[in-house]
Protein backbone atom coordinates (compact mmCIF):
# COMPACT_ATOMS: atom_id res chain seq x y z
CA UNK A 1 0.00 0.00 0.00
CA UNK A 2 0.97 3.62 -0.28
CA UNK A 3 2.42 5.68 2.57
CA UNK A 4 -0.49 6.87 4.63
CA UNK A 5 0.46 8.15 8.06
CA UNK A 6 -0.82 11.45 9.37
CA UNK A 7 -0.08 13.28 12.59
CA UNK A 8 -2.52 16.17 13.06
CA UNK A 9 -4.01 15.61 16.51
CA UNK A 10 -3.00 18.69 18.52
CA UNK A 11 -2.46 16.71 21.72
CA UNK A 12 -5.86 14.99 21.53
CA UNK A 13 -4.31 11.54 21.83
CA UNK A 14 -1.12 9.84 22.92
CA UNK A 15 0.86 6.83 21.80
CA UNK A 16 0.93 5.43 18.28
CA UNK A 17 -2.11 6.70 16.35
CA UNK A 18 -3.04 6.75 12.67
CA UNK A 19 -5.64 9.39 12.03
CA UNK A 20 -5.99 9.60 8.28
CA UNK A 21 -5.32 7.11 5.50
CA UNK A 22 -5.05 8.40 1.96
CA UNK A 23 -6.19 7.85 -0.68
CA UNK A 24 -9.46 7.12 1.03
CA UNK A 25 -11.40 3.91 0.62
CA UNK A 26 -14.40 5.81 -0.76
CA UNK A 27 -12.41 6.72 -3.88
CA UNK A 28 -10.77 3.31 -4.27
CA UNK A 29 -7.56 3.89 -2.33
CA UNK A 30 -5.60 0.85 -1.15
CA UNK A 31 -7.42 0.84 2.22
CA UNK A 32 -10.58 -0.09 0.26
CA UNK A 33 -9.02 -3.47 -0.55
CA UNK A 34 -8.69 -4.58 3.07
CA UNK A 35 -11.07 -7.37 4.07
CA UNK A 36 -12.24 -8.64 7.45
CA UNK A 37 -9.58 -10.94 8.87
CA UNK A 38 -6.66 -9.33 7.02
CA UNK A 39 -3.62 -8.56 9.14
CA UNK A 40 -2.32 -5.04 8.64
CA UNK A 41 1.39 -4.34 9.09
CA UNK A 42 2.15 -0.74 10.11
CA UNK A 43 5.72 0.53 9.69
CA UNK A 44 6.00 4.00 11.20
CA UNK A 45 9.59 4.47 10.05
CA UNK A 46 8.77 3.98 6.38
CA UNK A 47 5.24 5.40 6.73
CA UNK A 48 3.67 2.31 5.14
CA UNK A 49 0.70 0.10 5.82
CA UNK A 50 0.59 -3.27 4.09
CA UNK A 51 -1.71 -6.27 4.14
CA UNK A 52 0.29 -9.22 5.38
CA UNK A 53 0.47 -12.27 3.12
CA UNK A 54 -1.57 -10.87 0.22
CA UNK A 55 -0.05 -11.36 -3.22
CA UNK A 56 -0.07 -8.79 -5.99
CA UNK A 57 -2.46 -11.08 -7.89
CA UNK A 58 -4.90 -11.13 -4.93
CA UNK A 59 -4.72 -7.32 -4.65
CA UNK A 60 -5.37 -7.03 -8.40
CA UNK A 61 -8.39 -9.34 -8.09
CA UNK A 62 -9.74 -7.31 -5.16
CA UNK A 63 -9.26 -4.07 -7.09
CA UNK A 64 -11.05 -5.51 -10.16
CA UNK A 65 -14.00 -6.58 -7.99
CA UNK A 66 -14.17 -3.32 -6.01
CA UNK A 67 -17.05 -0.86 -6.41
CA UNK A 68 -17.49 2.38 -4.53
CA UNK A 69 -19.86 2.14 -1.58
CA UNK A 70 -22.88 4.43 -1.70
CA UNK A 71 -22.40 7.88 -0.22
CA UNK A 72 -23.75 8.21 3.32
CA UNK A 73 -25.33 11.55 2.43
CA UNK A 74 -27.22 12.21 -0.78
CA UNK A 75 -28.45 15.75 -0.13
CA UNK A 76 -27.87 18.73 2.10
CA UNK A 77 -24.70 20.27 3.49
CA UNK A 78 -22.82 17.02 4.06
CA UNK A 79 -23.48 15.97 0.46
CA UNK A 80 -22.17 19.33 -0.78
CA UNK A 81 -19.07 18.83 1.36
CA UNK A 82 -18.53 15.32 -0.05
CA UNK A 83 -18.83 16.54 -3.63
CA UNK A 84 -16.90 19.83 -3.36
CA UNK A 85 -14.12 19.44 -0.79
CA UNK A 86 -10.85 17.69 -1.55
CA UNK A 87 -9.03 15.08 0.50
CA UNK A 88 -7.72 15.98 3.95
CA UNK A 89 -4.25 15.08 2.67
CA UNK A 90 -4.61 18.03 0.30
CA UNK A 91 -5.98 20.40 2.91
CA UNK A 92 -9.76 19.88 2.50
CA UNK A 93 -9.89 22.76 0.03
CA UNK A 94 -12.62 23.49 -2.49
CA UNK A 95 -10.26 24.79 -5.19
CA UNK A 96 -9.96 22.50 -8.19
Amino acid sequence: MHPCADGRFSGGSHGFVIGHVTPEAQVGGPIALVKDGDTIIIDAKTRRMDIEGITDDELAARRAAWTAPPLKATSGTLYKYIKLVGSASEGCVTDA
